[in-house]
């Protein structure tokens, strides 16, 4: 682990450092690329005027006549125009001896007019029949600038030279701050623009007396004192140039890169610190050895988590061991227990079947007693119509012998609706005393209240009540339309008996929608449920009645029909007096059949 700790400090930051160097190095070269191209875009917008302007007649006609006072006020504001318009810091021209007779800059202090330039290169090029260029720290303005210049023929000599001078100062001052330096040097390696003010004609190379000299005779930095740029070492770094200088009391190092620019004498260079790469593979080598350092932890870890699995594994082998020896004892007395458990559950399954079975003729027993005391009141619903049909058949035999045949027929038509009455109770009762063996489906409300009503008339009618009806029309419930039938008797019937021997013998009945749901409500104007009871009332075999006049299992029957029907049965004392229990059941959808009884 060790070695492997030293061998990614020293390769591994070998690796990182020549990584972020290049880098570095790429970011530097589009840096590089923007400066070349911002310089020649400068220049070459300036390039072509000096010949166009030396064509213009009026400067001809200068240099032939010098002396000419007016002409040459009016090429000095001529020039002073175009220098304005074209945004160039000086335009100029001299005679062959390198006297300058007109300028932008006459009117000003110092200026150009008068001064002899016969020492530039730029002057004496031009004078050789070519276009020339010189970048320059003006003896006169102590500006630099780049100079354009032009020859001015008149015919086949060569009567003069036009000289502009480009000021590069804003170019420079846009390479002030960020983490590089751009630096432009001449052929000297003297550096002549710079974001830097103290790196200003300063020597990249040593400055040997020789270029010294060769620098002198074009006085090309006029009285600036030069000096060698503090260069403390040189060197290459995965294979990029290195360059260290001392300023200000400490040493930076740089990344080169450099790109010629043949055209104008130049060499342009970006200098970018390396600190940012240097300390970035530090932090990558730091990082990588923090890992290693992690990694050994959690190996380290993961033997001791081994040791303590190896043991807690045999300590659990030896725990299960007893405890399978346990287990061996306690089957043996587990399988005597479980044979008398089987004994015990299937006795209890055959009681479970024969208590449903008890339960179910209960319920039947229920339905039949519950028949049983209506008998007596049907008994005379079914007498009258009796009566009634002796009287009207004897009549009719009476009338038919008369010869009153439509009178007689009239007679039998309601002995015909006698019996068809007298059916339609014997019809509800048959289907309310039979078990029901139904499914759940939608049930038509108003059916099943109007066969209850006809079953419970007899009932109603004996105990002198009156049922008061407010039933919402549409009302589809899911239930079982017998069982509901004798839910409602019970809770009906129930009401009856409560209101009896009271001085306000209403029963109302009433049914709407609640939501998903419908409440079916049953309120009697008697005495209420004593407080004491109310939570017994629906207990099997539980009644409030006398000895005789009831099993106590109406309510607990249709507690649990209502419990089938996934609905709920409640009962309370109404704030205005007597008992009100209310049905509520699920809402269904009249579009569908009603189930099948």
């Amino acid at each position: 682990m060790l070695a492997l700790g030293l061998a990614i400090a020293t390769l591994g930051g070998a690796y990182a450092t020549n990584v972020y160097l290049n880098e570095a190095a790429n970011r530097a070269q589009t840096t590089l690329r923007l400066a070349v191209a911002a310089l020649r875009g400068h220049m070459s917008r300036y390039e072509s005027l000096p010949p166009l302007i030396a064509e213009n007649e009026g400067v001809k006609a200068l240099v032939r006549d010098p002396d000419n006072a007016a002409l040459r006020e009016d090429i000095n504001r001529y020039l002073k125009s175009v220098n304005t318009l074209l945004e160039s810091s000086d335009i100029y021209v001299m005679l062959p001896d390198g006297m300058t007779i007109a300028a932008s800059n006459f009117d000003i202090s110092p200026t150009f007019v008068g001064e002899n330039f016969s020492y530039r290169p730029y002057f004496y090029e031009a004078m050789a029949g070519e276009r020339a260029r010189f970048f320059a720290l003006g003896t006169t303005s102590l500006k630099r600038g780049y100079y354009f210049s032009s020859p001015i023929r008149i015919g086949d000599a060569i009567a003069g030279v036009l000289v502009f001078k480009v000021d590069l100062d804003a170019i420079e001052n846009s390479w002030a701050g960020g983490d590089h330096e751009i630096i432009v040097s001449d052929p000297e390696g003297i550096i002549f623009m710079t974001g830097r003010r103290d790196w200003l004609f300063t020597g990249l190379l040593p400055l040997t007396p020789e270029r010294r000299a060769r620098t002198g005779e074009t006085r090309r930095y006029a009285n600036a004192v030069l000096r060698d740029l503090p260069v403390l070492r040189e060197a290459r770094d995965s294979g990029q140039e290195l360059m260290t200088i001392g300023q200000t009391g400490e040493a930076r190092e740089y990344l080169v890169l450099a790109d010629d620019m043949p055209e104008a004498g130049w060499t342009v260079k970006v200098l970018l610190e390396t600190g940012s790469a240097r300390a970035q593979a530090g932090t990558t080598v730091l990082a990588a050895l923090l890992l290693l350092g992690l990694a050994g932890m959690a190996i380290v870890s993961l033997v001791q988590r081994r040791a303590r699995l190896a043991e807690r594994m045999q300590l659990q082998q030896e725990a299960r061991e007893t405890l399978e020896r346990r287990v061996a004892e306690r089957t043996a007395a587990l399988a005597s227990v479980n044979h008398q458990l089987e004994r015990e559950v299937a006795e209890r399954t055959a009681t479970e079947i024969e208590l449903r079975k008890t339960q179910s003729d209960l319920v039947q027993a229920g339905k039949l007693a519950a028949l049983g005391q209506m008998s007596a009141a049907l008994s005379h619903e079914f007498n009258q119509p009796l009566s009634a049909v002796k009287t009207y058949a004897d009549n009719a035999l009476v009338l038919l012998d008369r010869g009153r045949a439509a009178d007689a027929g009239e007679n039998v038509s309601r002995i015909s609706a006698l019996a068809d009455r007298m059916a339609s109770i014997s019809r509800h009762l048959r289907n309310f005393a039979r078990k029901p063996n139904e499914k759940l489906g939608p049930v038509a409300l108003e059916g099943v209240i109007e066969a209850t009503l006809e079953i419970v008339a007899g009932r109603i009618g004996s105990a002198g009540a009156q049922i008061e009806q407010s039933v919402e029309p549409g009302l589809f419930v899911r239930a079982g339309s017998v069982r509901l039938q004798q839910v409602l008797v019970n809770i009906i019937g129930n009401a009856a008996d409560a209101v009896e021997d009271g001085p306000d013998r209403r029963i109302e009945l009433s049914a709407r929608r609640a939501g998903d749901t419908v409440e079916i409500a049953v309120r009697d104007h008697g005495p209420g449920i004593d407080k004491a009871v109310i939570g017994r009332i629906f207990d099997p075999f539980f009644t409030t009645k006398g000895v005789g006049k009831g099993l106590g299992l109406g309510l607990s029957i249709s507690y649990n029909i209502i419990k089938d029907f996934d609905g709920a049965l409640a009962a309370r004392n109404h704030p205005d007096g007597g008992a009100e229990f209310i049905v509520t059941l699920a809402s269904a959808s009249s579009s569908l059949v009603e189930a099948a009884e």
